[in-house]
């Protein structure tokens, strides 16, 4: 907890500071202070990402950023701007902000912490934004903004990983700014993503930003626009909030106002071309004819996983292809876990939203309705997993509820929420033997006494080197590369590979110049079923 606090005092005046730079350039998109916070991540976080195609974000990088911001926040006097709150308001916040520090240090349950956060992280920390990293493994492909810009604090001022914290108590300053107590009433579930750089939590409360800023006639379309496209940026599953920014001010007047927003998504796409040949991951359509674009039999791979995850690797590949339309339907709504109540209530809920819509007869709700039914519509397509559209019901409820929740309900409902998730953190057995079918439930470790002084977290560094072609790389003796040396493989990414006949290698003799695959040959298919002989035992 007091290197959390630590790493607040650092972060936050440094985010300030960019983020009156961002402001002396673009504008505010409201006013108060949690603007500038949240400007400042957007600068950071999108000049972080340009540098990457070309170095590491280094210790070096970290060091003149801290640097340039703590200069800033000191040359604008942006200290002035907290003797804004009241005696009685900063005491409220102190509370919360103890809550959200509190909860951010306990031991990542998250499984994509182990196999995909942490390991893009040390990447990006090493080596940047790397050409035809996907050919190294898929999963880089995804690459989330919010992670750039966790990998830019993960050496002095942040290296637990812990940034998501900073962000809910910038989330907070925003409710008391704008005293938008619904947003405090569902501020409880974001608890369960501080102890990972999830891509979820800032994602969904910005998007919830963003969609207040607008039924509170906020008209700033350039910064709405940008921020929309930059929060899909972090996670693509949220497309429905540029289409929504977009479609509701649309004008011909206005469109010389998408620029901003229009750049922040062409470094996406061109970001994504770079690891990945293909412009938005994982859909393959529209790919370049470049030399890096990734094995079809990889990608069908993760095509088959993506689609078994929807009925919760219930059912083989081949059995998902004999489904009938109704069985596509049936099984989906009759998981033998809690994620079919997720599925029920997710469809109710789009039924409740279009008769809503229809009723209202409003403008906005009606655009908003039809965003959310397309990115639903997306979502059912591909991967049809609960964890991409739980933004759904956030939206939802702050539309309804936006102005309708009273301070003290919010603060009654957020102490008797965070009191149960707290108790279920720091005794998980609660919870893995009332939701036994809810499998995180049984990575979550409790809670331990060095979390007062510093974040839980895990060091096993175990792991053995190995060499195929012109490439050396490292596999963890456990299942996910969470602290293994660069370039790392998980053991079953190696039998995928050898599956497949590929295996990945390097286009020159550095790690930097990027990724190809290649077709195995007779030696080196030898030497890699001894490899996974060796990893069997």
């Amino acid at each position: 907890m007091l290197y959390i606090l630590l790493s607040i005092a650092v972060i936050l005046p440094v985010l300030i500071g960019f983020g009156e730079v961002f402001q002396r350039f673009f504008g505010e998109i409201w006013l108060g202070i949690s603007s500038k916070i949240f400007s400042g991540i957007f600068l950071l976080a999108m000049v972080w990402q340009i540098w990457a195609f070309w170095y590491p974000l280094n210790l070096w990088v970290e060091g003149v950023s801290l640097i340039i911001g703590f200069s800033a926040f000191f040359y604008f006097k942006s200290f002035k701007y907290f003797s804004k709150f009241s005696k009685r308001e900063i005491l409220k916040l102190s509370f919360l902000i103890l809550i959200a520090i509190f909860s951010g240090s306990y031991y990542p349950f998250i499984l994509d912490h182990f196999g995909y956060y942490v390991p893009s992280i040390s990447w990006l920390s090493e080596l940047g934004l790397t050409k035809g990293l996907a050919n190294l493994n898929l999963i880089y492909a995804q690459m989330s903004v919010w992670h750039i810009f966790q990998a830019g604090f993960s050496h002095f001022s942040d290296s637990f990983l812990r940034i998501n914290v900073v962000f809910l108590i910038t989330f907070f300053i925003y409710i008391f700014e704008k005293e938008m107590w619904s947003l405090l009433f569902i501020s409880p579930v974001f608890l369960f993503f501080l102890q990972s750089p999830s891509p979820d939590l800032p994602a969904i409360a910005l998007s919830l930003i963003i969609l207040n800023e607008i039924l509170r006639n906020n008209h700033n379309l350039k910064l709405l626009f940008a921020f929309s496209v930059f929060v899909f940026t972090i996670k693509p599953t949220m497309v429905w909030l540029p289409i929504f920014v977009f479609s509701y001010f649309l004008k011909k007047k206005n469109l010389k106002f998408l620029w901003l927003g229009v750049l922040v998504g062409l470094i996406y796409i061109f970001k994504n071309i770079w690891l990945f040949g293909y412009p938005f991951f994982p859909v393959q359509i529209a790919g370049l004819d470049v030399s890096w674009l990734p094995n079809k039999e990889i990608l069908k791979q993760s095509s088959e996983v993506a689609i078994m995850k929807t009925y919760d690797l219930k059912f083989t590949i081949s059995e998902i292809q004999k489904f009938t339309t109704w069985d596509y339907i049936y099984n989906w709504f009759t998981i033998n876990t809690y994620k079919k109540y997720i599925h029920f209530a997710f469809i109710l809920s789009l039924i409740l939203f279009g008769v809503f819509a229809f009723m209202k007869k409003n403008k906005l709700v009606t655009i908003l309705f039809f965003s959310i039914l397309t990115k639903s519509i997306l979502i059912l397509l591909f991967s049809a997993q609960y964890r991409f559209f739980l933004d759904v019901f956030f939206v939802i409820f702050v539309l309804i509820f936006n102005e309708k929740i009273k301070e003290k309900l919010a603060y009654l409902s957020f102490g008797l929420a965070t009191f149960v998730i707290l108790l279920v953190l720091s005794f998980p057995k609660i919870l893995q033997n009332q939701v036994p079918t809810f499998k995180l439930g049984y990575y979550m470790k409790g809670f331990v006494i060095k979390q007062i002084y510093r974040p839980a977290y895990y060091k096993l560094n175990s792991y053995q080197t190995f060499k195929i072609g012109n490439l050396e790389f490292h596999v963890p003796n456990y299942d996910l590369c969470f602290d293994t040396p660069q370039p790392s493989l998980s053991p079953d990414l190696v039998k995928k590979y050898d599956e497949a006949g590929i295996f990945p290698q390097k286009i020159s003799d550095n790690l930097e110049d990027g990724f190809v695959w290649k077709k195995l040959s007779e030696d080196d298919k030898k030497a890699l079923k001894q490899i996974i002989l060796k990893l069997n035992k």
